[in-house]
């Protein structure tokens, strides 16, 4: 098996025709699909079904085919990182986010790497958590932080830590009565306003599951498309929304602090398994150095952190990241990971 043929196959499977697929690669049908066949004896597996119009992949097929991508994806970006790095250019990064990091650490996070290393680009989209995976299987993004814990063997998640989740109300719920903490149970019979509306699964059916686990039936559930729109329809006293902690924008609602040590969302970074980049080591060092200067928004009665100061990983084993970075502006020390 070699690149060559990865490219021949990924051709028939996008193009779905032996003939446009050669043209694509310009080489002679016959060969093409004699290459294809070598490919799938070598593998013991059927790849595309022949017998269609068009051609489909077989499901063995449609892995061998992200997979393919994947591969081919990683040698791309080899050589772009040796084109860059012979001539100068200037790295760049993607970090996708879900929006309610941007109201945590990601900001603070991002400053403090652009300051390290001014010779890096960095470029944030807003994707969901379940859409990051995609992203960073195609190679489009480099790392990405989100809220849902997903299973996918090709992709290491980094748990940060844990968010205590807070009830957003108007001042003239009675519920907002009281400053302390308030029990699940208090919110039965509310008119619940959840987000992200789309796409599914998001933190919303975090606390939609979160509810259901405890037996609470609500009034009604409104699904917005984002948090600002959910907390602005609470300043409206259309409901109550359940929200990250570190999310309590509005000085004109009342939060309260939910008692359960179950209500919490984590902050998961995630990137490709066996991606030895400089910037991962980069990423996670500054987070820990972020972590040791306690911010504001870094509060224990709000942040539960994993066990005995490390961080936590979850899904695929990491293998071992690369240190090796860039110059940076201010030297820098490995701190320990928090």
């Amino acid at each position: 098996m070699d690149l060559r043929q990865l490219r021949y196959f990924v051709a028939v499977a996008t193009t779905k025709n032996f003939t446009r697929a050669a043209e694509q690669v310009h080489i002679a049908q016959p060969p093409l699909s004699r290459q294809i066949q070598q490919l799938e004896d070598e593998l013991g597996v059927q790849l595309i079904q022949r017998n269609s119009r068009p051609l489909r992949l077989t499901e063995a097929g449609r892995l061998f085919y992200e997979q393919s991508l994947q591969v081919l994806q990683k040698v791309e970006q080899m050589k772009t990182g040796v084109r860059h790095a012979a001539s100068g250019e200037r790295q760049s990064i993607s970090i996708a986010y879900v929006a309610s990091t941007l109201y945590g650490g990601l900001p603070m996070l991002v400053r403090m790497f652009r300051q390290r290393y001014p010779d890096t680009d960095v470029h944030l989209v807003d994707l969901g958590s379940v859409q990051q995976m995609a992203e960073l299987k195609s190679g489009r993004i480099d790392l990405g932080f989100g809220r849902v814990r997903t299973r996918d063997a090709s992709v290491v998640r980094t748990v940060l830590r844990e968010e205590r989740l807070v009830l957003a109300l108007p001042p003239s719920s009675p519920l907002a009565a009281s400053r302390g903490r308030i029990a699940l149970k208090e919110i039965a019979q509310e008119r619940l306003i959840v987000f992200p509306k789309e796409p599914r699964p998001s933190y919303a059916d975090q606390v939609l599951s979160l509810l259901h686990d405890h037996g609470i039936r609500l009034a009604e559930v409104h699904e917005v498309r984002e948090l600002q729109a959910a907390l602005g329809l609470v300043a409206c006293e259309m409901g109550v929304c359940i929200i990250p902690a570190a999310a309590r924008l509005r000085s004109d609602l009342v939060y309260r602090l939910i008692e359960d040590e179950r209500a919490t969302s984590p902050v998961i970074l995630s990137h490709r398994l066996n991606d030895d980049s400089w910037y991962i080591g980069a990423i996670k060092e500054l987070i820990s150095e972020m972590y040791a200067q306690k911010p504001p928004w870094l509060d224990v009665e709000t942040n539960e952190f994993p066990a005995n100061g490390t961080i936590r990983k979850s899904g695929a084993k990491q293998g071992a990241s690369a240190v090796r970075k860039p110059r940076a502006r201010t030297p820098s020390k490995t701190p320990r990971e928090s």
